[in-house]
């Protein structure tokens, strides 16, 4: 019994542990206390918050060590209940395991510490991956005006039958990556493609500019997965 609830310590450490990393990598506490959750216990992983931790090199790592430490204590749990019965069994080492986590701990929540790790965290994503492995809030979105959006055209958007390039006159910071149409991904010729009902624009550029053309559009995008929230939240 004394061996299960100290490694239920050390699980809880864990678990603080790598909550502070995760929000050394720019996650807020309560998302990034969720997806430790779920990762160490292999449930839950489903939330669209998950693609924060796909996307990002240093969170894919910090979840492959909780999957696998997660995987670890169920095995350890549950031999535990054979292991407590054995003569002469040693708590002591496990007791001081769990005594070094909680001075870990203690270490990253001091302020200066927490600063070092999200310097520390944020540097390497500069100097040591490529491009393609970087989320992209990383290498696109540089300022507060900055935006990369999906916009979905319905069947009563008033520009539908237009192009891009008559749309975006002037200055405006509006930039169309592609067009999802269907299983198809348009690239070539997308600023002269005439938009049509069903298609999802992929654009990047500043927001004001962004929300100026494609209010309605945007409006009624959020007011589907609003719908969307409900549905599943009565399921």
């Amino acid at each position: 019994m004394i061996f299960i609830l100290v490694y239920f310590v050390i699980v809880l450490l864990v678990i603080e542990i790598a909550v502070i990393l995760m929000g050394s990598t720019g996650l807020s506490s309560d998302i990034a206390r969720f997806q430790v959750v779920s990762l160490l216990t292999s449930t839950g992983f489903t939330t669209k918050e998950s693609e924060l931790i796909l996307g990002h090199p240093v969170r894919r790592r910090i979840g492959i060590f909780l999957i696998l430490f997660g995987m670890f204590s169920f095995a350890v749990i549950i031999s535990s209940i054979s292991s407590i019965l054995v003569p002469g069994f040693r708590i002591s080492y496990l007791g001081a395991v769990a005594t070094a986590l909680t001075v870990l701990l203690g270490v990253f929540r001091l302020p200066d510490v927490r600063q070092k790790l999200t310097n520390r965290m944020t540097k390497p994503l500069e100097q040591k991956f490529e491009v393609h492995e970087l989320p992209i809030d990383e290498v696109m979105l540089h300022e507060d005006t900055d935006v990369f959006v999906d916009v979905p055209i319905g069947e009563d958007s008033q520009i539908v039958g237009h192009t891009m390039d008559k749309l975006c006159r002037g200055d405006t910071d509006v930039n169309l990556l592609f067009i999802k149409r269907g299983t198809v991904h348009i690239r070539e010729q997308r600023m002269q493609t005439g938009i049509e009902a069903g298609d999802v624009l992929y654009l990047y550029g500043d927001k004001q500019d962004v929300d100026r053309l494609f209010r309605q559009e945007l409006s009624e995008r959020e007011t589907m997965r609003q719908k969307e929230i409900e549905s599943k939240t009565l399921i």
